[in-house]
This record gives structure tokens, sequence and C-alpha cells, in this order.
């Protein structure tokens, strides 16, 4: 009876040490149902009843509190739900400081322009050079410049006689494409052309034979260029012709004119300035623009003439 007695002590012992667990944090399974009529039959009947359902129902309140993932999931979302309207909140209520445009973006804004102004100029100068290298090139080699600009042309003379391309073999020839009726360019070209014969005459010993050629044949008659080229030199041909014979030259020189601003009988012809030196087998050398003053002029033809003698 004593050994009895002393297991359920031991027992009893064993439940208590468990009740102290059902009240610590750590989880504990709870124990299945076919376990209790084992002990119910290790007591005596009416001894631990009770602590028995207090264990079972402590292990069982223990194992439904344990902590679901889904329910801990749904809080911390519940919890991130609230500290994002926290911090919405807070947010909100902060000033925020700065523009539209800060310093940093305004600096690579001028910075960018300034690097496009750059490339942009860069390539201008590139094109303007390779330009000039291309003129060099035309110039120095004269069969290339005899392809581009210059050909045969028949026109008549402001004497009246027909004259061809023919007629200036064995002469330098300055020609310059223009009309009667112009206001200021053509009198100043012509003007220009004039003195620059004359100093090449006079520095160089190089004769020049200066030829004005109409791109006006409806108003430029023959008596019309007698009458202007008198004006500049006395050694100055005039030359005009037909409209088919005018476009013929102009197309061999590549040169663009087109009448313009038309009211009656008066209007303007819109015109390429330039002056071509022509060698004295009437080949293309080089042409000269507006941009050249008389001294440039004169220099830059004793300079392509002594250069082509060298040939």
């Amino acid at each position: 009876m004593a050994s009895i007695i002393s297991r359920n002590v031991n027992k009893l012992r064993f439940l208590n040490s468990r009740l102290a667990q059902c009240r610590s944090p750590m989880p504990s399974p709870p124990i299945p149902d076919r376990t209790l009529p084992l002990l119910q039959s290790a007591l005596p009947l009416g001894i631990g009843i009770q602590s028995l359902a207090m264990y079972q129902r402590c292990l069982f309140s223990t194992s439904t509190a344990t902590v679901n993932p889904e329910n801990q999931g749904d809080a911390n979302s519940g919890e991130g739900e609230k500290s994002g309207e926290s911090n919405k909140s807070s947010d909100g209520g902060r000033a925020v400081r700065g523009g539209p445009i800060s310093w940093l973006s305004f600096l690579l804004l001028v910075a960018t322009g300034a690097g496009v102004l750059f490339y942009y100029d860069r390539e201008k100068k590139q094109h303007i050079e390779e330009i000039n290298n291309a003129s060099k090139a035309v110039k120095q080699g004269p069969s290339a410049g005899k392809a581009a600009i210059g050909g045969p042309f028949n026109l008549i003379n402001h004497d009246g006689k027909k004259v061809t391309d023919r007629d200036f073999l064995g002469k330098w020839t300055l020609i310059y494409f223009g009309f009667t009726h112009c206001p200021d360019i053509c009198p100043d070209e012509l003007q220009k052309l004039a003195t620059a014969v004359d100093k090449i005459k006079e520095k160089a010993g190089i004769e020049i034979v200066p030829v004005f050629i109409s791109v006006d044949p409806e108003r430029d008659t023959v008596e019309q260029v007698r009458e202007y080229v008198k004006e500049f030199h006395p050694k100055l041909i005039g030359l005009t012709g037909t409209s088919d014979e005018v476009r013929s030259v102009a197309r061999a020189y590549r040169v663009y004119y087109m009448k313009t601003a038309e009211e009656d009988s008066d209007y303007l012809v819109d015109h390429s300035i330039v002056m071509y030196l022509m060698s004295p087998n009437m080949q293309f050398v080089k042409f000269f623009g507006k941009n050249n003053d008389v001294d440039a002029l004169a220099d830059g033809i004793v300079k392509e003439i002594k250069q082509y003698k060298k040939q």
C-alpha cells in the first residue's frame, strides 16, 4: 500500500512539473486523449482527477494559443499599414524643400547647352575647312576643274559680233555674270574687277581680259550692254544672247539666276556673285567670291597664275 501511495506521489510531482511548464512561454504539444484513461487507471479513484483535468485544459489552451504564422503575418501587415499611415502622415506634415529645378539640374542644363554649341561650332568649322580643301583640290587638278566648270558657248558681244569660247584662247580671262539693271551689287563687283585688272597689269605685268556676261537676255540688248560696260573699263567685254544661249553658258559655269519681284516690266534677277578665272586654254582655275576686296582679288589671281605656270 505504501509503495502505491509513493508511486502516486511521484506521479503528482510529475504532473505539477508539467503544470509549471504550461505556465512557461514555450508551447507543449497536447497529450492525446487516449493517454487520459491510462493516467486515471494509475491514480486512485477521486485522487488528482481535478489536477489532471486542469493539466489537460492547460495543454489545450497552450497549443491553441500558439502564434499562427498566418495571424502573425496579418498582424505584421496591420502594423505595416499603421506604420505606412504614420509615415504618410509624417511626410504630409513635413515641408518639402526645393522647387522643381535645383541648382544641380540648372548647372547640368548650362553644361549641356555649352557642349551642344561647342559641337555645332566645331562641325561648322570642319565643314568650311572641307569645302576650302575641295576648292584647292579643284584648282590643283585642271582636268577636274575643266569637267566641273566651263565649256563651249555662243554669244554676241557688245559690238554685235558672234563670239565663242575659242575667241578667248591664249588669254587669261576673268568672267563675271550679272545684269545691267542691277542696282548695286553688279556695279560694285565690276568696279572691283576693273581695278584689280589694272593692278595686276601694273604689278605683275599680266594681261587679264575682263568679261561681263548678262543673265537678263530679255532687257540686256547689244546696245544696252555696250552702254553699260564702257562705264567700268575700256577693255571690258560685254556678252549677251538669246534666252537659250544664256541658259546654256550659265549651266556650263554652274551659275544660278532667276527673275524676282516682277511687277510689269520692272524686275530684278537673283544670281550667283562669283568671278571665274580661266586659263589661256579656257580651263577653270579658281573662282573668287564677293568677300574678296580689290587687293585680295588681285593678289589671288597673280598667285594662281604663277602656280599654274609652274605646272
